[in-house]
């Protein structure tokens, strides 16, 4: 088996670095994780890559809720993304449904060509398809270079039957990232039930004011587990 590549999902810049003093290479940049994930600010884009170094991963969603947006939050979308290839990221994360949880293909294909050549993740919106097989197949005919999903279910473990079942139909054409509820205790177990390449995890504590912070000890248990397998 390759090498597994880990992405680590990091909230704030705090959270970036201390993913990099955990032995991270690959992170994906948001901010508002209470809300499921928002765009975060240019300022925390631009430290992430050139003073960090790392391998950035933006994700582009300009508000909580669903993932059906209208015309001026998708102008402001293309215009994050103008930002981020021209700031050095390595690549773009979006996802854009229809009302009834069908991939909106028409807006993926127009954010994959905006976005080249630049790889794009389609994040967990599509883990509220209602047919993920499809969608599946829909993804790859858009051009996008990875699913992130935790296999339709709240936790990657408890998805691991589909997960498996989405590795074995995407057959090498595009990369199954799998995410939610990864930890260092459980990464490599489901990396063998499941036969995914890359693990998506968030090594998250929560500090006492409440907010969500990376651990960089749980980063590295986490790169430990997994390194050179």
């Amino acid at each position: 088996m390759n090498k597994t590549q880990i992405e680590i999902c990091c909230g704030s810049i705090q959270s970036a670095a201390n993913a990099k003093a955990g032995g991270a290479v690959r992170i994906e940049l948001c901010q508002g994780l209470v809300e499921g994930g928002t765009t975060p600010s240019h300022a925390t884009i631009e430290y992430a890559v050139k003073e960090l170094e790392l391998q950035v991963f933006v994700l582009i969603r300009p508000r909580g809720g669903d993932f059906c947006y209208n015309e001026l939050e998708i102008k402001t979308t293309e215009e994050d993304v103008k930002y981020c290839k021209k700031a050095g990221v390595a690549g773009i994360v979006v996802g854009f449904l229809h009302p009834d949880g069908s991939i909106d293909t028409e807006l993926t294909r127009r954010f994959v060509k905006l976005a080249a050549p630049l790889p794009v993740t389609f994040h967990r919106a599509f883990d509220r398809c209602p047919e993920p097989l499809k969608a599946l197949e829909q993804i790859i005919d858009c051009g996008c270079a990875r699913i992130l999903t935790s296999g339709c279910k709240p936790t990657a473990m408890e998805g691991a039957d589909l997960l498996k079942q989405l590795v074995q139909q995407a057959n090498g054409r595009i990369k199954i990232l799998a995410g939610s509820g990864i930890t260092p205790e459980n990464a490599a177990a489901l990396r063998e039930k499941t036969g995914v390449s890359e693990i998506h995890g968030s090594c998250k504590i929560t500090r006492p004011d409440g907010a969500w912070e990376t651990d960089a000890d749980a980063v590295t248990r986490l790169v430990e587990q997994l390194a050179g397998k």
